[in-house]
């Protein structure tokens, strides 16, 4: 099973978000367990700088040997910086998903909605319903 961070918030779609109770831009990447479902990650494509995003937006996408997924902007806000290091090495998004993996960062506005606790997202993944 999936490592699950718990200090982390999480979506749904199988983002993460980091930096909700720091301030206002917080980082989002995608979940170990998402990773893990797509296998080896060959390509990763993220949002412009400067793009304006609302919760649920699809912003990108993450291609493996399997399948292609879009991201989604768990937040309405800005973007404000890209990792371009995912980029050019998308085996991040699988070798460390919530550390040199995270995709973006967005300066958010207002607070999130419909943002999972570890542990919903733990029994998200554990039922199956993913």
């Amino acid at each position: 099973m999936s490592n699950i961070p718990d200090e982390l918030s999480y979506t749904k779609e199988h983002e993460w978000v980091a930096g909700l109770d720091d301030g206002l831009t917080v980082t989002v990447g995608i979940t170990a367990f998402a990773a893990e479902a797509l296998g080896d990650v060959v390509f990763v494509q993220l949002p412009e700088v400067g793009a304006t995003v609302e919760a649920g937006d699809s912003v990108g996408e993450v291609e493996s040997t399997k399948s292609v997924n879009e991201i989604y902007s768990p937040v309405n806000g800005e973007i404000t910086e890209v990792n371009q290091a995912i980029v050019d090495d998308p085996s991040l998004a699988n070798s460390d998903p919530y550390g040199e993996g995270w995709m973006f960062k967005v300066r958010r506005e207002g607070d999130p909605e419909d943002l999972l606790s570890a542990e919903e997202y733990t029994a998200l993944t554990a039922s199956g319903d993913s």
